[in-house]
C-alpha cells in the first residue's frame, strides 16, 4: 500500500484544561501527538509512494507560545487556552520541519500549513460568546484583537491543497506556508498577522520534539 498525500487535519481549540487518558494536556495530544502517531504508523506507505507529502495543519496562533519542554502539559503552570493551543500549534510546524528532514531521502517532505480564519468551522466551540464576537471583526494577537481577513471553507482549504499537490513546492519541504506561498520569517515580537516565528521553525527544536513525542508514545 502506498499513501501520496497525508493532510493532518483534526484539531481542536482554545479549551479548558483537559487531559486523555494518559493524563496529556488535550490540546497538544488532539492536535500534535495523534497526528504524529498516525503519520508514524503510515510511514511505510509514504515511502512506498516515492513521493509523498504529508501536511501538517498549523495556524497564526503558533505565536502564542513555543514548546515548554519542561511543562509541555501544564502540570506545574497556569493553564490557559490559548497558550496551550499556541503550543500545540508551534508543535505541527516543528513537526513537519523535522518530518521533512528524516523523510526527504525517501521521497517524504513535510509542510506546515495556515489555513487562515475560518468562522465556519467548529473549532470555536469553546470559546465565549464575546471571544467569538471579537474573532468575527479580527485576530486574537496576544492580548489583542488586530484585523484580518476571514475565509471560506474553500478558501480555507486551498493552502492544504496547494502544499499536498503544487509542482511549485518540488524539491522543497520543511516549510510554514500561508495563502498558497511560503510564508517569510518574522521577529518574536511581531504584531504581524503574516508570517512565521522563528521558534515554529527552528530544526533544533524541531527535532528536540520529535524525540520527546517518541517518549510521550512508548
Amino acid at each position: 500500500m502506498a499513501c501520496d498525500i497525508l493532510i493532518n487535519n483534526a484539531g481542536i481549540m482554545a479549551t479548558p484544561l483537559m487531559r486523555d487518558s494518559r493524563g496529556y494536556e488535550l490540546q497538544f495530544a488532539t492536535n500534535h501527538l495523534g497526528h504524529f502517531q498516525l503519520t508514524l504508523r503510515l510511514w511505510d506507505a509514504l515511502i512506498a509512494a516515492d513521493n509523498a507529502r504529508v501536511v501538517a495543519l498549523s495556524s497564526l496562533g503558533h505565536r502564542f507560545s513555543p514548546i515548554h519542554f519542561e511543562d509541555i502539559n501544564y502540570a506545574h503552570r497556569d493553564y490557559d487556552p490559548w497558550r496551550a493551543y499556541g503550543q500545540s500549534k508551534t508543535a505541527n510546524s516543528l513537526f513537519a520541519v523535522h518530518l521533512d528532514t528524516l523523510g526527504k531521502a525517501s521521497g517524504i517532505r513535510g509542510f506546515a500549513v495556515h489555513p487562515g480564519r475560518i468562522p465556519t468551522t467548529d473549532l470555536t466551540r469553546y470559546m465565549t460568546e464575546e471571544e467569538k464576537a471579537a474573532a468575527l471583526q479580527a485576530t486574537k494577537v496576544g492580548p489583542d484583537y488586530v484585523p484580518s481577513h476571514l475565509k471560506t471553507n474553500p478558501q480555507g482549504a486551498s493552502t492544504s491543497l496547494w502544499a499536498a499537490t503544487s509542482p511549485q513546492l518540488i524539491g522543497k519541504g520543511g516549510v510554514y506556508c500561508a495563502d498558497c506561498d511560503i510564508s517569510p520569517i518574522v521577529a518574536d515580537d511581531s504584531p504581524d498577522v503574516s508570517g512565521v516565528r522563528r521558534w515554529a521553525i527552528d530544526p533544533d527544536q524541531a527535532a528536540r520534539l520529535w524525540d520527546f513525542s517518541l517518549g510521550m508514545i512508548d
